[in-house]
């Protein structure tokens, strides 16, 4: 057992000593065999959890034998919903019927938690959307029995609405915890807090004793997502702390934090300001934390120790957790606690994070009725997808993740085109002009590979655009707003970053080494100005920066996404007027390249590596 640091009972009595091998010490007089089963744990408490499923519900791929490829018999080798019900079943029975020994509590409980991003706008959530609720995503999640679960920023992609139906299968199953998030603007979600299944704290009660568990969502929200008019609290730190005072008060002695903040690092930093909270389960970073001799997935490494260890405000040694998404893995975290209620550590043995897997010694057999109502119908429906082409490509695609967040792609090119064609045939009908320019963040480019020359299929649209953003058309902005649209997009440049731009209708060059500009993440405010952006100009000549100066004239329209209209990654534009024109960015992908295209993506229009309509000159 691994032993933190003396910690001071929940009560407020004097500082205590935990140390299991302390206590072993001043029994002198027992046999030492003795020592150690009267020494043992008051209270084991199990936390099994995923998080970022992110709707990948049939698997993944793994490189097993390390050659480089993808054998048949390796494809969605490892995770799938179907398995993971079966792996879970198992965990969650050994961790209450296991062997009992002299490190272990006789009253053992199991807690099931999800960190959040539960599912994933993409082809295999269309297939839920267009099934309908119960979503396939919900179904196998129901399965799991989760106790609780965080509320990530995906779950807000498809707006408030999708959320609402997607916890319309929980009720009085699973508890969604959004401690800093206010839901009463939202009807939809409103309904969920009347009827319990949207709360601000939970109490689960295993074996007897009640477990407190807090949720946050990362502050981020608004620029990450689509939460409308979800409100987001930012002091995270005194809701946590308030929430466990409440707990304590109420006599509730073990405290579990779920917390989407998109980074482990962004929980470790939150650690050192909490108090009463005995573990932390984060969740949005897709880090693989694991020791050294846990067995991992073919092709994935362990990026730093399972789990992390952080210290509270009051000096106690507090266990941070997460695992990497796609339902690959089930983190285990065994924490032991006192007959007080104090948490003495965690058992370094059993705390780690445990593979999906469906091959070898660890192959886990897939829970039969899972795979029946909620694997085969998706595959039925990705299968048909791919089996339908929308063009044929002379070219490959670029839309490696660096590559699209970094630099001009052609792939960025042809989404950027098909963006500002979608909003140009749909301009009449919705009363706004055709627009100019053309934006499309990177972050929003998601297939993270480079498709083909040949065929490209429905799916591949999917891949690439997975998103329910639609196209929006912003009739009037100013063209000094337009530079620092773009200084934001290559405010992070040389590194790779989600806000950078891919554009369609214009040209422009930029100077890495000049002063980026800089904002308020909670806000969108700029408060530095960039100065990166030295040129643009218009497809039709027009200049609207020469020199690293704006030239005088009139507003630009532009066409983009809601998201990123809305202010979404930090883009200047939350303030200006929109009008969202009928199409997802799938749905204008995919008809640009049927009708727009007439199915041929050609080298000449779409050269690998772009066609020079971004820059950069320093």
């Amino acid at each position: 057992m691994h032993l933190p640091r003396p910690v001071r009972n929940r009560a407020g009595r004097a500082l205590i000593a935990t140390s299991l091998a302390a206590l072993t010490m001043a029994a002198v007089a027992a046999p030492a065999s003795a020592d150690r089963w009267r020494d043992r744990p008051a209270y084991s408490l199990t936390v099994l959890f995923t998080n970022d499923g992110e709707s990948q519900l049939l698997g993944v791929d793994a490189d097993i034998d390390g050659d480089g490829t993808i054998a048949p018999d390796e494809q969605r080798s490892f995770g799938g919903v179907a398995r993971n019900k079966t792996l879970m079943d198992d965990l969650r029975r050994d961790a209450i019927s296991g062997r009992v020994g002299p490190d272990t509590a006789l009253r053992r409980g199991v807690l099931v938690v999800s960190g959040g991003d539960n599912y994933l706008p993409g082809p295999e959530f269309a297939a839920s959307t267009d099934k309908g609720a119960p979503y396939y995503d919900a179904l196998a999640f129901k399965a799991m029995r989760y106790d609780a679960s965080a509320i990530g920023n995906h779950e807000f992609d498809f707006g408030p609405e999708v959320l609402a139906e997607f916890m319309s299968t929980f009720r009085n199953v699973t508890k969604f915890v959004g401690s800093n998030l206010d839901v009463s603007a939202e009807p939809s979600l409103t309904a969920y807090t009347e009827n319990g299944t949207l709360v601000s704290s939970h109490v689960s009660w295993q074996a007897g004793k009640p477990v407190g568990i807090i949720g946050l969502t990362t502050p981020d929200l608004p620029s990450l997502s689509s939460p409308r008019g979800v409100e987001v609290r930012d002091d995270l730190a005194g809701i946590a702390n308030g929430l466990a005072e409440e707990f304590e008060a109420r006599g509730v002695d073990q405290v579990v934090l779920l917390s989407h903040l998109q980074d482990i690092d962004n929980e470790l930093a939150l650690a050192p300001e909490l108090s009463g909270i005995d573990a932390i389960v984060g969740a949005g970073g897709g880090e693989i934390l694991a020791d050294s001799d846990v067995e991992l997935i073919p092709g994935d490494a362990a990026e730093r120790e399972f789990p992390l260890v952080a210290q509270d405000r009051d000096g106690r040694d507090v266990p941070v957790v997460t695992t990497t998404g796609n339902y690959k893995y089930i983190g285990r975290l065994v924490l032991h606690f006192d007959r007080q209620g104090n948490l003495l550590g965690y058992d370094d043995d059993k705390s780690e994070p445990v593979r999906v897997s469906g091959v070898g010694d660890d192959a886990v057999r897939p829970d039969r009725r899972v795979q029946r109502t909620v694997e085969e119908p998706v595959e039925e429906y990705i299968a048909g997808l791919a089996e339908t082409t929308v063009a044929q490509s002379e070219v490959p695609l670029d839309g490696v993740r660096d590559a699209v967040r970094t630099r001009e792609t052609n792939l960025g090119n042809l989404l950027a085109d098909a963006i500002k064609w979608s909003g140009t045939q749909q301009a009449e009908e919705y009363g706004v002009p055709a627009p100019q320019v053309g934006i499309q963040n990177g972050g929003g480019i998601r297939n993270d590979s480079t498709i083909p020359a040949g065929a490209v299929t429905e799916l591949n649209t999917y891949d690439v655009a997975p998103f329910a953003n639609f196209v929006s058309v912003l009739p009037e902005v100013p063209r000094d707003t337009l530079r620092q649209l773009l200084e934001r997009g290559v405010a992070g440049a040389p590194g790779a970053a989600g806000q950078f731009i891919q554009v369609a209708g214009l040209r422009f060059e930029y100077d890495a080494t000049q002063v980026a500009q800089e904002i308020d993440a909670n806000t969108g405010e700029i408060l530095t100005p960039g100065e990166r952006v030295r040129s643009i100009v218009l497809d039709d000549g027009t200049v609207l920066v020469a020199d690293g100066e704006v030239v005088a004239g009139e507003p630009i329209s532009v066409v983009t996404n809601d998201f990123s209209a809305r202010g979404g990654d930090g883009y200047p534009l939350g303030g200006l007027d929109f009008t969202p024109v009928g199409k997802t960015y799938q749905q204008a992908f995919n008809e640009y390249l049927r009708d727009g295209l007439s199915g041929a993506i050609s080298a000449e229009q779409y050269p690998v590596g772009g066609e020079g309509r971004i820059t950069a000159i320093g």
